[in-house]
């Protein structure tokens, strides 16, 4: 894996330092400080055998370029706001490594519950299970998906030799039906020029086969088998531009189970509240107990959200 522009390539020894505010990426022999995240950016972390992996989330400098565009979730000026460090670790201990972190985020949510008056132990892994046994999935894409409107073949007229024209990404962790999107349509491809298809737009199958559940690499490459072909058939499901999740949240000892930043849900438990309410990794916040958030700084929604119980 490329580090990002401009920092070294790490294909060294390195040691790790983990704590309730971040985690570092230290060199071994020197202790200079290669990577430092702030806890609350990581987004993915797993062990493998002897392979730790861990995401994080990183702020993109400003920039004036047109082609910098993050189709898929666009920022009011249009311009990338985010991208994702991806760190690959071999170590005898990637179990440790990856318990470890998970307690830092643990201990980090006690820490706030305290600081918000209330005692960790008073709820426990019973409590939070028994609650969402209680708790219905509540998501209107299911009824979204349901109607046969919205899904639909869509036939797109090309060249011989000719690319499609779309770049694709994976619908994320939660989705309803696990298969790719339409992030971005190159400026006069085929894709653009037919009008049938738009950004969010998700692939069911293309001439007949399914993507649902294949691999983003699998499905890149069989968008890219089909430059020789002059018609190509799409069925989609059309982006839902609007949809309303609830969270059911007795008090604050539970926490919501997702993390937000400028409005965009970046992270999101699964099996918590939030992912059982229909929250989604991608949405973006437009309203919150009738009270609109578009423009509102992060500082305020994430105020709302902490402070909020009951039906969100």
């Amino acid at each position: 894996l490329q580090a990002p522009e401009g920092e070294s390539q790490p294909m060294t020894e390195v040691d790790l330092f983990i704590s309730t505010q971040r985690i570092k990426v230290l060199n071994a022999d020197t202790q200079e400080t290669m990577m430092d995240h702030p806890l609350r950016t990581i987004s993915y972390i797993a062990d493998i055998g002897n392979i730790v992996v861990l995401m994080a989330r990183r702020r993109m400098p400003r920039s004036n370029s047109q082609d910098n565009v993050e189709a898929s979730h666009p920022s009011q000026d249009g311009k990338r706001q985010y991208k994702m460090i991806c760190h690959v670790f071999e170590s005898e201990d990637a179990q440790l490594i990856a318990q470890s972190i998970g307690q830092a985020f643990s201990v980090a949510y006690q820490e706030f519950l305290r600081a918000n008056g209330i005692n960790p132990e008073d709820l426990s892994q019973k409590e939070y299970s028994d609650l969402l046994n209680t708790q219905d999935m509540y998501n209107d894409d299911l009824i979204h998906f349901s109607k046969s409107e919205n899904c639909k073949d869509v036939y797109i007229e090309k060249q011989k030799g000719e690319i499609l024209g779309v770049v694709i990404v994976e619908s994320g962790w939660g989705s309803i039906l696990p298969t790719v999107i339409i992030a971005n349509m190159m400026h006069g491809g085929p894709a653009e020029k037919s009008g049938k298809l738009n950004i969010g737009d998700q692939i069911m199958s293309i001439n007949g086969t399914s993507l649902v559940g294949l691999p983003l690499s699998t499905c890149q490459s069989i968008i890219k088998g089909l430059k020789n072909q002059a018609r190509v058939k799409l069925n989609i499901v059309r982006c839902p531009p609007v949809t309303t999740v609830l969270i059911r949240r007795p008090d604050l000892r539970y926490q919501l189970g997702f993390s937000v930043q400028n409005g965009i849900i970046c992270s999101l438990m699964r099996g918590g509240i939030a992912e059982r309410g229909g929250v989604r990794v991608g949405h973006r916040i437009i309203e919150i107990n009738g009270q609109s958030v578009v423009a509102t700084p992060h500082e305020k929604i994430v105020h709302i959200l902490s402070n909020a119980v009951g039906e969100v």
